[in-house]
């Protein structure tokens, strides 16, 4: 059983707020938010048939000041990977899987209505973000906290030249020796790199090193398998295959994918000798199917993402942990997409939020 933080966040950002739903709206976010902790999503029964969701087409494109050496990115079955420290991380980097990254963030702040759970109080003076991709969570933290200083680091040099003052990103990887001293960050956060981390237990040991006592670790991953509400998710289900043989290929090269399943990762940070440990898990539905407005609009969201994402997921770990042929992925896909859409099945996956505090004696 999940268990959560004892208090809220000193300085919440509600995401969902456009200032237009008033208190209604304001209380169906947070209705959305317990129903979704609690695993107590309330079905929309006149919304559980086949429909053809949506899809898109735009692209984004993101720049830094950055070494054209790290720019020199490899091109694979038709995608762009990252070049620095080849191999590392399998999943595309080019401007389709920048614009589902920041879809990702989207949907996530949706559901949480905020950016972090850790109580880092309203000054915290240096914040790290690992794995921050197209840096959207680290520039809305540095909109939200003026006075810190933002650095997020990522194998790809994808961010935007344009950020505020007090944000930079560095091309790094973090699963090699830290540049900065011991003490130094008020607060690290990681989210969506459960597909890259390959030693969980290592990178505990080193946050804990280069976080200053009383100071956090928060870490947002999701697992990446569906699982529904009622037990009508069989595994020779298309999108249950699908997911299952992405985590294989993964799994050949060394990479965990369930690596946040069945609190492991609250395990491995208290092991790590963090202390105050919490972990809450959200459901995060697969489709339309919830009742709730804005859980049916998340679903929504994250139906499309997955969809978007359904090559760029595949290829790599099909590919190169597999064996498979681009093309043998691509007959393979067309039943996947098929199924993403059957709102019968009752489909979620569980996004864990794992919170963690370097002692003060430490």
């Amino acid at each position: 059983m999940s268990s959560s933080p004892s208090h809220a966040p000193d300085s919440p950002v509600d995401a969902t707020d456009d200032g237009d739903g008033g208190s209604d709206g304001h209380l169906e976010e947070q209705e959305a938010l317990a129903q979704a902790e609690e695993g107590s999503i309330v079905i929309d029964n006149d919304d559980l048939g086949t429909d053809d969701g949506y899809g898109t087409d735009s692209n984004t494109t993101a720049s830094t000041s950055l070494a054209e050496s790290v720019r020199d990115y490899i091109f694979e079955n038709g995608r762009r990977y990252h070049r620095f420290r080849e191999g590392r991380y399998n999943f595309p980097n080019d401007d389709i899987e920048q614009q589902r990254e920041d879809m990702k963030h989207a949907v996530v702040k949706m559901l949480c209505g905020q950016l972090y759970f850790a109580p880092i109080g309203d000054h915290p003076h240096e914040i790290l973000d690992i794995g921050t991709g197209t840096g959207i969570w680290a520039i809305e933290m540095g909109d939200l906290f003026p006075s810190s200083n933002i650095l997020g680091v990522d194998l790809s040099p994808i961010q935007p030249e344009w950020v505020p003052p007090n944000v930079r990103f560095m091309v790094d990887d973090v699963e090699s020796p830290w540049l900065h001293p011991r003490n130094y960050f008020d607060y690290i956060h990681t989210r969506h790199t459960v597909q890259g981390i390959k030693d969980w237990p290592r990178l505990m040991r080193r946050a804990l090193e280069h976080i200053r006592p009383g100071g956090w670790f928060e870490m947002q991953e999701v697992v990446h398998y569906p699982i529904s509400i009622n037990g009508t998710m069989p595994a020779d289900h298309p999108v249950a295959q699908y997911w299952a043989l992405v985590t294989e290929g993964l799994a050949h090269l060394g990479v965990n994918f369930q690596a946040a399943a069945n609190g492991r990762l609250a395990n491995q940070m208290r092991d790590a000798g963090f202390v105050n440990v919490t972990e809450r898990v959200l459901q995060i539905p697969l489709g339309t199917w919830a009742k709730n407005r804005v859980l049916k609009t998340v679903g929504l969201y994250w139906r499309t993402i997955l969809i978007d994402g359904i090559q760029a997921i595949a290829l790599g770990p099909l590919t190169r942990g597999c064996g498979w042929t681009r093309e043998q992925v691509e007959v393979f896909l067309v039943e996947v997409r098929k199924a993403y859409c059957d709102n019968a099945v009752l489909a979620y996956m569980p996004l864990h939020v794992v919170v963690g505090q370097k002692p003060l004696d430490y």
